[in-house]
Order: structure tokens, then C-alpha cells, then sequence
């Protein structure tokens, strides 16, 4: 994952940001970056805040170990992460992919056409 870099016993992200997003969260890859929403403006620091906050959260962690290593005004930022894995930042930041049959069984509201499918494979 090029977004992610281990760097000693820390972590650094790659991150791009667009703040003034209607709901923080994690929106995937763009380019060689996580991409993040976030729902704070771009406006006296709250955006690079919210992040921070948003990162410490989701990594259960204390947010003096989220460091803004660099773009504090740019989209384009890098965070280290003290004290943390690459394999424990990869799990619980990247977003997950339902099943393939969970999920044609949330399409079409009905688990019983989901088990029609895996009894005909």
C-alpha cells in the first residue's frame, strides 16, 4: 500500500482531504493517497482537528500519537502514527467489502434468494 509506510516502531499516511464533506469517513484510494472526508471546513484548523480526531478514533489510540507531519494547509497531508503497526492501520482504516451473496441478499431483501444462489454453485 503506498499510502502507508512503516517508519521504525510508526506509521506515516499519505492522506488527500476534502473537508466540508457532509460525514467524515474513509472514501478509498486516490492516486498514491487514502482519500478522507471530512465534515469539518477547511477553516482556522478545524479540518486538520477533525482529522486527527477522526484517525484516533478509528485507530484506538490517544490523539498525541497522531502527528500532522506535513501539508497542515494543503489537501495533500502526511500523518505519522507513533507507536503503530502498518498491518493494524491497513485493517481498521481501509474500508471493508461486504460478501458478494450478503450482499445480493441486502439487493434484493431476501436471504432465501442468497442461499438459491450458493446451493446452484
Amino acid at each position: 500500500m503506498s499510502w502507508l509506510r512503516a517508519d521504525a516502531a510508526d506509521v506515516v499516511l499519505n492522506l488527500h482531504i476534502q473537508p466540508g464533506a457532509k460525514k467524515t469517513e474513509v472514501a478509498g484510494l486516490h492516486g498514491e493517497s487514502l482519500k478522507i472526508r471530512l465534515a469539518a471546513p477547511p477553516v482556522d484548523g478545524k479540518a486538520n482537528e477533525c482529522l486527527i480526531a477522526f484517525l484516533a478514533d478509528r485507530l484506538d489510540m490517544p490523539k498525541s500519537r497522531v502527528e500532522l507531519i506535513s501539508g497542515a494547509s494543503s489537501r495533500a497531508k502526511r500523518i505519522r502514527l507513533h507507536d503503530m503497526t502498518s498491518a493494524t492501520v491497513g485493517q481498521r482504516l481501509l474500508p471493508t467489502r461486504p460478501e458478494p451473496l450478503a450482499l445480493f441478499a441486502q439487493l434484493k431483501g431476501s436471504e432465501a434468494q442468497a442461499n438459491a444462489v450458493e446451493k446452484a454453485r
